[in-house]
């Protein structure tokens, strides 16, 4: 049983360590708390899923909830995944932003070929200014 919820004063501490538990942390600031701090603190959404209480899966997103919604982190722990609980955390967090915003998410090279079985379409028109 995964008990889905909006928790917007997730803990920095339990970021961590689904950013771990999730392989996730290998391509976010894990060892800087101040700007895990910062990333968890301004999300818009943070909707998590538990299992008998322990955080399996994360979802944090920003969202103007008028026009459009990122999916800046899916994380699910590896010990969880394969379940379902990736795909109900992005239908979730859509439905929390409003299904009227357009969805968008950067993949990781190794995660490309999750989207589109839960059902994303890949957009060839994204351009980025990498970080300095």
């Amino acid at each position: 049983m995964i008990d889905y919820q909006l928790e917007p004063d997730l803990s920095v501490d339990e970021y961590h360590e689904i950013l771990v538990r999730s392989g996730l942390a290998e391509r976010r600031p894990a060892d800087d708390r101040e700007k895990l701090s910062k990333m968890i603190g301004n999300a818009d959404i943070v909707l998590t899923a538990r299992s008998a209480g322990k955080l399996v899966g994360i979802s944090r997103c920003m969202t103007d909830f008028a026009h459009a919604t990122y999916l800046a982190d899916l994380a699910v722990d590896r010990d969880f995944q394969k379940q379902g609980i990736g795909r109900e955390l992005i239908a979730r967090s859509h439905e929390a932003a409003g299904k009227h915003t357009i969805l968008l998410l950067l993949a990781a090279p190794a995660a490309a070929s999750y989207y589109p079985h839960v059902g994303l379409e890949k957009h060839d028109s994204c351009w980025i200014i990498p970080r300095s």
